[in-house]
């Protein structure tokens, strides 16, 4: 009896440290995801107001006296950004795709068979999320011009697929190892093929194809210097290099400018928002199961 009194203090101190360290972290993360997210929203709110608004309080929303689409007119008028958007679809969609498609089967063999060089192999791809693929430019660029690729939204979908799979193939890799085994032993009993026993498995792998999907989004949805390179023309360029060369035209117009920066971040951040609620709601379903 008295012992249970001399400890029940200790517990209930216990619990409030608990609750302020959570209380801090939490404070710490609202503070850092408000420093992120401000300069975004001031760039969008201020893309609809008028250019003295601008200067004279950046950081009121538009009113009916200031609210004003000057900087979007003249994106319409001077640059093609729908075209932009749609290479920038195009080239996001299909590297992704192919990243999650060659990471997913490498990740299966590394982590499902045995063999002379797993490890070697393994280490191999591990040095490619340390060496930078710029390092190759020259490189690629001879080779996209051998290949006859040079101006083309290949070129890019291909380098940015080679540039995602290392860190792709690490991340499914680890993930894959910890899947049951039993289950995979089941399906060969029961006669299925190891391709069908890779899509019996590739849905329980779905955090980390989620989370390789949003840290491969950002990076090749605002490459500037690959675009740039292999891909500069006027029916191939990205949303990110339109966004340049516009900024480069119209540099002292602020409703342009931040009319251009704005279709440049938005579309990033709603697929990265929309890739992370796909990483979340695949966490909350394998730990359902």
């Amino acid at each position: 009896m008295a012992l249970a009194e001399a400890t029940r203090p200790r517990i209930a101190g216990g619990r409030n440290w608990t609750w302020w360290r959570g209380a801090l972290v939490h404070a710490a993360l609202l503070a850092y995801s408000a420093l992120a997210i401000f300069p975004v929203l001031l760039v969008l709110v201020n893309s609809f107001k008028t250019r003295r608004a601008i200067f004279a309080n950046p950081y009121s929303l538009p009113t009916a006296e200031t609210f004003d689409l000057v900087g979007y007119r003249t994106l319409a008028q001077h640059a093609n950004f729908p075209l932009y958007f749609l290479n920038s679809l195009i080239v996001t969609a299909g590297a992704l795709f192919l990243i999650l498609l060659v990471s997913s089967m490498a990740a299966h063999a590394l982590a499902e068979y045995e063999f002379r060089g797993n490890t070697l192999m393994s280490l191999y791809l591990a040095i490619g999320i340390m060496v930078p693929i710029r390092l190759g430019t020259v490189g690629l660029l001879n080779l996209i011009s051998s290949l006859k690729l040079v101006d083309t939204l290949w070129a890019l979908i291909l380098v940015y697929t080679a540039q995602g799979i290392p860190l792709a193939v690490f991340v499914l890799t680890q993930h894959m190892r910890q899947l049951p085994r039993e289950l995979k032993d089941a399906a060969r009993i029961d006669g299925a093929s190891e391709y069908r026993i890779y899509r019996l498995i590739l849905p329980l792998a779905r955090p980390a194809l989620g989370t390789v999907a949003a840290i491969s989004l950002l990076p090749i949805w605002n490459d500037l210097w690959f675009a740039l390179i292999l891909a500069p023309s006027e029916r191939t360029k990205t949303v990110i290099l339109g966004t340049q060369v516009f900024l480069g035209q119209f540099v002292n117009d602020w409703n342009a400018v931040l009319a251009a920066l704005s279709l440049s971040i938005v579309p990033a951040v709603v697929l990265y928002v929309i890739f992370s609620r796909q990483l979340i709601r695949g966490l909350m379903a394998g730990s359902i199961k």
